[in-house]
């Protein structure tokens, strides 16, 4: 998912460089579910941190490792700026609460695009550490919509699966006209 702020041209740039190393729409492996991770090593560590600072640089508030063509189980979080970022490893979503909030999302491989997308206010997950410790948790809120998203991802479903046809298709098109030549 993405956080958008634009004021700061040095931030704007490095914001754009992030974006070079996340696939995009339409970019095969972004469809394709995820492998559990069994290793937990210091690349495992090494590859959370990069993923941590694309998702700073990106403004993002989540990224999950299929967004760099890594098709391993494993998600950052960081849904509050004043909270320090999480990795989650080989995160599920055990149960979900009856109430549901739809509300705009961005992601980080679908460029400038928003789409109202119903989530749970609350979910309960179970995930692992980047020791391998399994533990799990009750989220709520936002923090809940966001490891809602990246789920998604490490399962192959993006925002515009989520979105209703009508919100779809507008996306879809805005999306087409994006790419277009400027003329």
């Amino acid at each position: 998912m993405s956080r958008r702020s634009f004021e700061d041209p040095e931030r704007e740039a490095a914001r754009l460089a992030a974006l070079e190393h996340i696939r995009q729409y339409g970019d095969p492996v972004l469809r394709t579910p995820s492998e559990r991770i069994e290793v937990f090593d210091e690349a495992l560590v090494a590859e959370a941190h990069e993923m941590v600072r694309l998702m700073d640089e990106g403004r993002g508030v989540g990224l999950a490792a299929p967004q760099l063509g890594r098709l391993r189980r494993l998600i950052v979080v960081q849904p509050y700026e004043d909270q320090p970022a999480h990795a989650l490893v080989n995160p599920e979503i055990l149960s979900r609460g009856d109430d549901e909030d739809i509300a705009p999302e961005g992601c980080l491989s679908i460029g400038e695009v928003n789409v109202d997308v119903p989530r749970a206010l609350e979910i309960r997950i179970r995930a692992q550490d980047l020791n391998g410790t399994e533990f799990e948790a009750d989220i709520e809120g936002f923090a809940a919509r966001v490891i809602q998203h990246e789920i998604d991802h490490l399962d192959g479903i993006l925002i515009l699966d989520r979105a209703t046809p009508e919100d779809r298709r507008a996306a879809l098109a805005e999306l087409r006209e994006s790419l277009l030549p400027s003329a």
